[in-house]
């Protein structure tokens, strides 16, 4: 009886999402992956261009299946809806990676922030938010903008 209570409190207070979680709090791909969905939810819906980024970009550098991807997706979205600023999630990736992977995931967002052919203000700001919570240097940020602004205008570049 006492079981069924505590259940029942728990699903009122969080209702049923944290028994469908696959990746921790504290796993640093959730955390990744919600700054990312924060990116390409700022202007709206995601467009159909970015949501298939955001997916490639996960399986190829989470090394992940697209199940696995998916449900990261899933997972990240629900956390994403939780938070009230970028500071939970950029903590956690601080003290899980180094700063070449730190790198990369402001490289992720700024993939992200391309892929739909616009960039908006508040999506600037978003990465250079993010990128200041994650010791990411001015210089570095616009570098690795520039970086992926030329791999979106030129066909078959890579980042």
């Amino acid at each position: 009886m006492l079981n069924k209570l505590l259940q029942f409190i728990s699903d009122v207070v969080s209702p049923a999402t944290h028994e469908q979680r696959h990746f921790d709090d504290n796993d640093y791909r959730l955390a990744a992956t919600a700054l990312l969905i924060h990116v390409i939810s700022l202007d709206g819906q995601p467009s159909e261009a970015e949501r298939h980024k955001l997916r490639a970009l996960l399986e190829y550098r989470f090394d992940l299946d697209p199940g696995t991807a998916d449900q990261l997706i899933r997972d990240a979205t629900v956390r994403e809806g939780e938070a009230v600023d970028l500071f939970h999630f950029t903590s956690v990736i601080m003290r899980s990676v180094n700063l070449e992977g730190r790198l990369r995931i402001i490289e992720m967002m700024w993939e992200l922030v391309y892929a739909d052919g616009h960039v908006s203000e508040f999506e600037e700001n978003v990465v250079w938010r993010a990128a200041d919570l994650l010791g990411i240097s001015s210089r570095d940020r616009v570098n690795l903008r520039h970086r992926v602004a030329e791999g979106q205008l030129t066909p078959g570049s890579h980042s």
